[in-house]
Formats: C-alpha cells, structure tokens, sequence
C-alpha cells in the first residue's frame, strides 16, 4: 500500500485538519496518481459502492472529482456501459461481492475498461488478493492495487462517523446478542483504525473501564463495549504498522467512550444555532427547504440548501448562542445596507426610522444586481426567525431554563410538577424530554408506580414511557459504593448540590442565558489534555510502564499548559456585551487556533459508541481553541434528540425498526 509523502500526522510541516487530510488523499493520492505514464486517456470512470460513494461525498465535491479527470461515477452494482478506452478507478469496500464484481467487470476478451485502478477502502485479506491474482486475464489490465485505508466518514472539519446506525440498538439492547454485537464492533473498530492509517498517526488507546470486575458481580456484554472496541481497534492498529510512513511510536491520544457516560446531552435543548437548525427546523441531514420568490413572477418555489462549512455565514454562526447569531446576522444586514449606495437610496424614505432584520432583507431583495451576495445572508436571516418563532411559540426560554437549573441542581421534582400543571400545551416531545432529564437525574423517582405517575401527570401514552426506562440501560452500572441517585449520572459533588449532574465550571464565564451546559466529554477531554484523567477508569491499552500517566506521559503529550482563570459565574443574560468573547463561536476558535496551526500540539480523538450529539461536536472545537491541540470527535452517528429518542425506543422493541417508530 502506498502513502504520498505530506505531512499528514500533526506533528511536522503546515498544519493540514482532519477532514483536509482525507480529502487530499482521496483527490491526489488515489484520483490523480491512478494514470499510466503512457495513457493517452484524460478522462476516467470512478467506480464505486454504497458505503464508499458516502465516504467521497461527505469530504469531496463532484466538482473536485471532475477536476481530477473524472467524467462518470458509476455503481458496482448498476449495469454499466462498456467504454473500453478509458482507464476506471475502482474505490471500493474488500468485500468478496466487490471482487467478484471487479473481476467480472476486468476478465475476458471484452472488459468494461482499459485499465483498472483498484484502491481498497480498509485492508484485503490474502484469500480475495489470491483470488484475484489467480485470473490472468485480469492481471495485465491491472494499472494499481492498494489499500486506501479510508473507510470513515469525514462530517466535519473535526468530526467523523462509522455510519453504524444500529449501534444503540445492536449494542444496549435489552436482549443482549454478543454474535450481533461483536460484529458492529468490529466494523467499528476496522473502520475508526482506518482513521490513524489515513492520518500516520499511532495513538495511545484510552478508554472507559468495566465498573464491574470484581469476582462478585457478572460484567455485561454492555460494560465491557469500550473495552472490546479498544481491544479490536489495538489489533487493527498493530497491522497497520507495516504501512511505510506509520509511525511506529505513539503520536497523539484516542479515548474511547459510549453513551453511558452522559445521558443529558442527547435530550437536552442545545441554544447553538446548528444545534437549534437540526433541532427544530426538521432537516433532512444538513439539508435545508426555503421558499424563494419566483423569478417569473409566480407562487413563491421551493430551494434545497446545505448548511454546509462552505458557507461561510454558516461557518462563523453555526456554534454562536441562537441570541448572538442574531444579533450578528441583523449587523451584517445592516452594514450590506450602509455599504451600498443603491440600497441607501431605497432606504432614503425612511430615514430615521429603525428597521427591522426584515425590513432590510426585502430591501436588498429588491435589488437584482446584489442578489448574489445576499442570497446567503437572506437565507439565514430567515432560518434565524424562524428559530426565534419557534422558541417563542413553544415557550422554550422556560423549559431550557428549567432543563439547566435540573441538571444543575438549582430545581428539582416540584418544579417539574409545576411545569406541567401550567404549561399542558407544551409538546409531547419537549415534555418527553424533560422527563428523560429527570430520569438521569432522578432514577429513583421513576421506580414502579411513580414512573407511571409522571407520565400521566405529563399526559404522555406509553410508548414514550419505554423511551425513559430504557434509559436504564444506558446507565454504568452501580459499583455498590454510590447510591442510587447516581445510577443514571455521573460522580458529583452530593455535598455541594443535592442531585446536581453537573457541578459549576469554575473560570467559564458565561455570556449568553442557556449557555451553562456543557457536556461530559468537555470535562473528560479537557483532563485527558492536561494528563489528569484518571489511569484507572480509564487505563491506557499501551501502558508500556508503571510511569504512565506519570509525568514523562503528561508531559510529551501535553504541550504548553494553558492557564485557567478563576472567574466566578455572572448571572446569564440574553443581552450580549460587545466585544466579548465566549469560546463557542466558530469564529472565536478560528481566531484562537488557526493562526498558530503550526505550532498545535499533538491531536487528539474522542469515539462515543451509540451516537455523538451536535453539543459534543461544539466542545471539540471550543476546546481546540483552548488546549491548542485539535480534538478529533468520532461516533458511530451524529444524533439530533429526536433521532436519539427513536432509536431508545427501539432497545425494547425487538419488532418494530426505526421506520416504524415517530416521535
């Protein structure tokens, strides 16, 4: 298999991200290096299968795989037109129903194409190498036959999914079957080794201990997932070292974890305005359908748009506060007003007047020779009221502020009866969630008749009842020394606040309302960062020596410690100040990190078994910023909270799948 020669591993040369790297090697390495010397064909056929033509969608744009010579993307398994001068490219998974489709394709006296340029996307066995070698009518037509070793799915700059949907369902079923189980853990495992493999990175493997293994308690398959995934990703890892260029010692930091470890961040509303967009707005992936006036004339026609990092208003908002966002968008409005001497002069009637964010988007909408520029700020300036309306319409300010001060500490079981006594015309779901909240908080609350209780004061049918037992079994397991109000949550501090979830963060300084949450991850990775996470619930699968974790660990992993502030909590307002800087923003990040990309220290990546929320996604970067380190997040998926709340349900609901069950 072959490498190209960039510095892909975080360590040496210009600073390349996560997603810039799998990119590049998808386009340079496998696309543009796929020619013979003496080929007098240009053009090239990309051939490719289900998961790989995702994997190429997800980091490439047809336009780039144009750019690279190619003038047709095909299906292995559609029916394709001979073209027997030109060379094709093959990027496919090493399943054996590839080969035999490739060599179909290859074999005779009549192949499909000239030559073939085969690039596995994860590592073949001897038996389908042998089986290929063994038809030599194939052999000659054969230009290149490497691993890639790209089988992820690169979602964001700093984000990658395995595209195991079923993982919840497969792995915290309440029926337990390892034979099901220990087969999505091993894809998952191929597939995140083939992550260090893309990137020439070996890491130290992390990962969450069993909370049961002492001889008097039976450990559960769903215990031990992170210790199986990490065990199977070592082996892979082990392989990979014969690839030229991998390193052979450790270059960055893997932690592995799963939904266990924080039961609030999937239900919780999140006031980021991506988070918000994917919450409320029904989206189908990153793709969004706005109305558009007619240029004809006519009714107003339906637009699909991505809100995509090519974007680069979304870019900048996508991890502001709702509040700010806004804020932001009515000022670029604005000053794209101020700015421009036709727009002034339809606003010249009006002078003195304030007007409002709409007021000056059918301004700039009347003027056809800006409709380019602005058709990106009109977009979002639409999506942000509509996120506004929403909240205001389904009383969100209340419930967020209730969801926090729960999860805090600040309330607890009265004030959830009183929401519901004066808020019945909250949503089912809205109302779902907060119950879900209580019962990470509260298990106890939930035992037998009380649970049922709850659901009918809430007025909620059964079904959503199965979505909070099951709950359960996503809880850690109880080690007997903590109490059962700890079942569902995380260690506290029982002495400070009674049921808190999470405590306080000392020198975070919040500047929005319904800012104050932060997910478990953030705390974890920020003490993994600074070499403080704990060698015992989360041991290391190359502790080469007692030392570990020790101070040469800590420090050769952990470059330039970042000072900490102890500032105490201000009270949260929806008002932000100017000039204030709170972290989260995309722009804030950008500011902190990329102009000393080259001086970043070594990477590290965080995989979440059963779904990764979009508020774990924003603490990677906001603490890419912080800890001068990229911080890498993979999950078998991304999951917005009603997503999550189907796929619970379906942990007890062994006939029904997810196409079954709405929320």
């Amino acid at each position: 298999m072959s490498f190209s020669d960039s510095d892909a591993s975080s360590g040496a040369g210009d600073y390349k991200n996560f997603r810039q790297i799998s990119r590049e090697r998808l386009l340079y390495e496998m696309l543009r290096s796929a020619k013979m010397k003496d080929s007098k064909s240009t053009w090239k056929v990309l051939i490719m299968d289900k998961v790989t033509v995702k994997i190429m969608s997800y980091s490439c744009k047809m336009a780039d795989i144009t750019s690279e010579g190619v003038s047709l993307v095909e299906d292995i398994y559609r029916r394709r037109q001979p073209l027997p001068s030109m060379d094709a490219i093959y990027f496919i998974q090493p399943t054996k129903e590839n080969v035999i489709m490739f060599l179909s394709d290859m074999s005779g006296r009549t192949p499909l194409y000239k030559k073939a340029f085969v690039y596995f996307s994860s590592p073949i066995s001897r038996e389908l190498v042998a089986h290929i070698k063994k038809d030599s009518t194939v052999l000659p037509r054969i230009g290149a036959l490497s691993e890639m070793n790209l089988e992820y799915f690169a979602i964001d700059n700093q984000g990658f999914i395995t595209d195991n949907e079923k993982a919840l369902e497969d792995l915290f079923g309440d029926e337990e079957n390892t034979r099901k189980g220990d087969a999505c853990l091993n894809v998952m495992a191929t597939r995140i080794a083939t992550v260090f493999a893309s990137l020439k990175e070996f890491p130290f493997v992390r990962y969450r201990a069993a909370k049961s293994l002492d001889p008097m308690t039976m450990t559960t398959f769903r215990d031990l997932i992170p210790t199986k995934l990490a065990a199977g990703i070592w082996n892979c890892l082990v392989k990979c070292k014969s690839i030229p260029n991998f390193p052979q010692k450790e270059t960055c930091e893997l932690l592995i974890l799963d939904r266990s470890i924080d039961q609030i961040a999937p239900v919780i509303h999140e006031w980021t305005y991506d988070a918000m967009c994917h919450d409320l707005l029904n989206m189908e992936g990153n793709k969004y359908v706005h109305e558009v006036p007619s240029k004809t004339g006519g009714p107003p026609e339906k637009k699909e748009v991505l809100l995509e990092e090519h974007d680069p208003i979304w870019l900048e908002l996508r991890h502001a506060h709702i509040a700010d966002a806004s804020e932001r968008l009515h000022e670029k409005m604005t000053n794209f007003i101020s700015k421009n001497k036709a727009a002034q002069l339809q606003h010249g009637s009006r002078d003195g007047v304030e007007l409002s964010t709409r007021d000056l988007q059918k301004m700039v909408q009347a003027l056809p020779q800006y409709s380019e520029q602005i058709d990106k700020l009109s977009l979002h300036v639409e999506i942000a009221e509509k996120i506004n309306r929403i909240i205001r319409e389904q009383g969100l300010r209340e419930l967020g502020q209730l969801e926090q001060d729960l999860v805090f500490g600040d309330a607890g079981m009265k004030d959830v009866i009183k929401f519901f006594s004066t808020n019945e015309e909250a949503s089912r779901e809205n109302k779902l969630r907060l119950l879900m909240i209580l019962a990470a908080i509260y298990p106890e609350k939930f035992e037998g008749e009380k649970g049922l209780n709850l659901m009918k004061l809430a007025k909620l049918p059964t079904d959503d009842m199965n979505a909070v037992n099951n709950m359960r079994l996503l809880a850690p397991p109880s080690d007997g020394k903590k109490g059962s109000a700890v079942a569902f949550s995380l260690k506290f501090d029982i002495g400070k606040k009674k049921h808190a979830a999470r405590n306080d963060r000392s020198g975070e300084q919040e500047t929005w309302q319904l800012s104050r949450f932060y997910p478990i991850i953030e705390e974890l990775v920020e003490k993994l960062g600074k070499g403080d996470l704990s060698k015992d619930d989360y041991p290391c699968m190359n502790d080469p020596s007692p030392t570990f974790h020790g101070t040469s660990h800590a420090a050769s992993m952990h470059e330039a410690p970042v000072a900490h502030s102890m500032r105490s909590r201000r009270t949260p307002t929806w008002a932000r100040p100017r000039g204030s800087d709170d972290g989260y923003s995309s722009d804030s990040i950008l500011r902190h990190a990329s102009s000393d990309f080259k001086k970043m220290g070594k990477r590290i990546f965080v995989f979440i078994v059963g779904g990764a929320t979009r508020s774990e996604l924003r603490a990677c970067h906001k603490l890419t910023g912080k800890l001068n380190r990229e911080i890498v997040l993979g999950s078998t998926s991304i999951d917005d909270p009603p997503q999550f709340i189907t796929k619970l349900k379906l942990l007890t609901a062994h006939e029904l799948s997810l196409d079954d069950l709405q929320i």
